[in-house]
């Protein structure tokens, strides 16, 4: 794992969470994006080299809308840089992880991604990202 790429925060509302983080951070989000197979809105921000994902769901089978409903708003994920998203899923079953992704799949923001299920970090949802070409 190369960084932490970005940090996802499951969101009620995104238009009304874009506007509270450029007040706080400063910035514009500086992309929005529809993921479908997810049942997602996005918006990204960037501040130095750190990213933040806001997520609201748009059904209610969307793993955002589950979420809010258990949880509430709030950190929903971790995301972490990988260069080989398949490789790195192997080297995680082999040490024992429940990999929730065994196929990477397109997420937001050019990326393919996979998901480690919560039950085996300590309760937070981690996300391989590789950019897409």
């Amino acid at each position: 794992m190369k960084k932490i790429e970005h940090i996802g925060i499951a969101v009620n509302d995104l238009n009304t969470a874009d506007t509270l983080y450029k007040k706080l951070l400063g910035v514009s989000s500086y992309k929005t994006e529809h993921v479908e197979s997810e049942g997602v809105k996005t918006a990204f921000f960037k501040v130095g080299e750190s990213k933040i994902e806001l997520l609201e769901a748009t059904n209610d089978s969307s793993p955002i809308a589950k979420f809010i409903a258990k949880r509430g708003e709030g950190i929903h994920h971790v995301a972490f840089a990988v260069d080989d998203i398949k490789a790195e899923i192997v080297r995680l079953e082999k040490e024992g992880f429940t990999v929730i992704n065994t196929e990477p799949k397109r997420g937001a923001d050019n990326k393919l991604v996979a998901f480690i299920h919560p039950k085996n970090t300590h309760g937070v949802l981690i996300e391989l990202c590789q950019d897409l070409p």
